[in-house]
């Protein structure tokens, strides 16, 4: 068993919910898990608990709350008692407390005036915090997709979320990275508690990591990298970051996640190619 690296956090969004991932997993010194209360058709819980109850308390587990089932499909809301209900189900559902729980894409219910959107997320940032004080989560944090209309709100009169949860790696957008990273400053959040997710912007096998050769971005020696491994390593700089949600149903991909940890990017090359992104957004036109 290798020593614990909490800088990989296993992803369950496309999990199968098998066993042995998350055997493999503490073997490989990942003892962090995410997952959310809508994932696996709001049964990511339950089939979690049913895989692996037993190996749960050696995990610390993130989930995150904000969709909830509505004829059929899936449907976004803030409303505080919705998602107070969301936690109090998944501390059933998974046997024991979250140890942090995201507010789930909250800007799917920032519509209308900011006035409004400001006030709406300012109370759903208070049930979540609320929840987390009372013992029914360790920590909370915000989870974005897309937080291009949060930095806006945020000022001293929003609860302070414990983590915030952004896209990172080459495939984001430069509007996005500003973004997440003027979050997190409006926040006053360090780098250990900005988180990245969706490294390989969906997938690690899509044509284009064939085509495009992430080494580029790593500092000397790095002969025995894979693509798919520089490709991840670069993410924790896209923006900066101190863990990573990673899907993989995979023991061996796991593996070469963890592997690419030895690794480091080249600062300045990073640094060349975010502003290769400003150039080409300031040439399109308006």
């Amino acid at each position: 068993m290798r020593e614990r690296d909490p800088r990989i956090v296993l992803g369950l969004h496309r999990s199968r919910y098998e066993r042995r991932i998350l055997t493999s997993a503490l073997d490989l010194g990942v003892d962090a898990i995410d997952t959310s209360f809508n994932y696996h058709g709001f049964s990511a819980h339950t089939a979690l608990a049913t895989a692996a109850s037993d190996l749960l308390p050696r995990f610390k587990i993130s989930t995150k709350v904000g969709f909830f089932p509505a004829a059929g499909q899936a449907e976004h809301s803030l409303d505080p008692d919705r998602l107070r209900e969301a936690v109090e189900q998944s501390n059933r559902d998974l046997g024991r407390a979250p140890d942090l729980v995201f507010l789930h894409n909250p800007e799917r219910s920032l519509t209308g005036s900011s006035a409004a959107a400001q006030d709406r997320l300012g109370m759903a940032c208070a049930a979540v915090e609320r929840a987390a004080a009372e013992g029914l989560c360790g920590s909370w944090g915000i989870s974005s997709w897309d937080p291009r209309p949060l930095p806006r709100l945020v000022d001293g009169t929003l609860p302070r979320p414990d983590v915030v949860m952004v896209r990172a790696g080459l495939l984001t957008g430069i509007d996005v990275l500003e973004a997440s990273e003027a979050l997190a400053a409006r926040w006053g959040l360090n780098p250990s508690q900005l988180w990245g997710m969706s490294p390989f912007g969906g997938s690690a096998t899509q044509p284009l990591w064939g085509k495009l050769d992430p080494r580029v971005f790593i500092q000397e020696p790095h002969d025995d990298l894979s693509a798919v491994q520089a490709t991840f390593r670069v993410a924790y700089g896209l923006p900066r970051v101190g863990r990573i949600a990673v899907g993989t149903d995979s023991p061996s991909h796991l593996g070469e996640l963890v592997d690419a940890l030895r690794y480091e990017a080249n600062p300045g090359k990073l640094c060349t190619y975010r502003r290769l992104l400003c150039e080409q957004r300031d040439r399109q036109p308006l």
